[in-house]
């Protein structure tokens, strides 16, 4: 009975560990262990995802290839669905609108690919060659049954593919949004956010000197990372904000700029005071660090209409980032002018002679009285 009463004790007791001592090398190995044991489970779910949207692919391009509507009715993706689920009564997945969605998906692909070279390239792992030689002179028709599912789609959850395919208006659209969600890790809102705010159309849009003045590797990189115009509809500034409000209001909403500039900027400081030998100051607006690009970037705001003596300045303010904050194993600084409006042959001739990288884009701001009517209607639809 004591012994019983001992193993279960009546009142509450610390249980020490026996036999073990937990050191450095003990918590590493735990580590270690947790790493591992979440990348299988990474792994796992992957190869889960890639079969089942294998499944999807192969249902959609049987439903294309079979010409199933025409041969069975209107009503057979329904039927099919009613089917499926009395199939297989626990998988979610066979829903009438979920069934349309594989058709759209891969019709979304098949039709609108009229050059499948186009897509090897895009996606890099179709060889056109061997695909060519296997198929021969077959007509685009009838490639139905042999488009299979590109490799890198496997990497995307389908509630992602559902929101590309829905909402892009080109291959190359999808292709852009598909790569970024991977790149990125988006979430279906973070991938649906930067959709609505035409992530497509925006990236890349600045004009700059990049082509004369980096590397490849780096000038391709940095052309995609600079965007234009940029969305500030987070800031709460007047039509006619100051340079100082535009500053003050961005440096205060720190965590939206950096989500608007993009994956990669990490704030370095603001009005940083650049002291000259002859006692002159000078103060840069923000200063940033890309991790992915491995250099600074200067950025200079204006409210007003771009000028060319503005490029000037911030040429100054790139030499300074290079001489002074630059490690010997960072790239160039890259200098990135956000203005109201800017004409392009007027920039393009600004660039003209100078040997610093410089981008200049444009920005948005919604005005209030138009977030608060908008605000008004959505409220007023949540209460219908």
């Amino acid at each position: 009975m004591a012994d019983i009463e001992k193993n279960n004790p009546t009142t509450p007791e610390f249980v020490k560990r026996n036999g073990i001592i937990a050191d450095n090398n003990y918590v590493q190995w735990l580590t270690e262990l947790k790493q591992r044991y979440h990348n299988s489970q990474i792994k796992a779910a992957v190869r889960v995802n890639h079969s089942m949207l294998e499944f999807y692919w192969s249902l959609g391009r049987d439903i294309v290839a079979l010409k199933a509507e025409s041969k069975w009715g209107t009503g057979v993706l329904q039927q099919l669905s009613l089917d499926l689920q009395k199939m297989f009564p626990n998988e979610t997945g066979f829903s009438y609108r979920n069934i349309r969605y594989m058709r759209q998906w891969y019709s979304f692909y098949f039709q609108k690919v009229t050059n499948w070279q186009q897509l090897s390239a895009k996606l890099g792992n179709l060889n056109w060659h061997e695909l060519s030689a296997k198929l021969g002179e077959l007509k685009r028709h009838q490639l139905s049954d042999e488009f299979e599912m590109p490799q890198k789609f496997a990497f995307v959850p389908w509630k992602h593919h559902v929101q590309i395919i829905s909402k892009s208006q080109s291959i190359d659209e999808a292709i852009f949004y598909i790569n970024q969600t991977i790149a990125n890790n988006w979430s279906l809102n973070d991938l649906t956010y930067e959709m609505k705010e035409n992530l497509y159309a925006r990236q890349g849009g600045a004009l700059t000197n990049f082509s004369d003045t980096l590397a490849l590797p780096q000038q391709q990189l940095a052309q995609e990372i600079i965007k234009s115009p940029y969305h500030f509809g987070f800031l709460e500034l007047k039509p006619n904000h100051a340079e100082q409000e535009l500053e003050e209001a961005l440096v205060k909403n720190i965590t939206q700029f950096l989500l608007e500039l993009g994956q990669g900027f990490a704030y370095v400081g603001r009005q940083m005071e650049l002291r000259m030998p002859d006692g002159q100051s000078y103060f840069p607006d923000l200063i940033f660090y890309h991790t992915r690009l491995k250099c600074y970037v200067v950025v200079e705001l204006k409210t007003v209409k771009f000028k060319p003596e503005y490029v000037g300045k911030l040429n100054f303010y790139v030499s300074a980032a290079d001489e002074l904050l630059k490690a010997d194993d960072d790239k160039p600084t890259i200098g990135l002018l956000i203005c109201r409006e800017a004409d392009k042959t007027t920039v393009e001739w600004a660039f003209r002679g100078l040997d610093r990288p410089i981008g200049v884009a444009t920005y948005q701001i919604e005005q209030i009285v138009e977030r608060t009517i908008k605000e008004l209607e959505h409220r007023k639809i949540e209460k219908n």
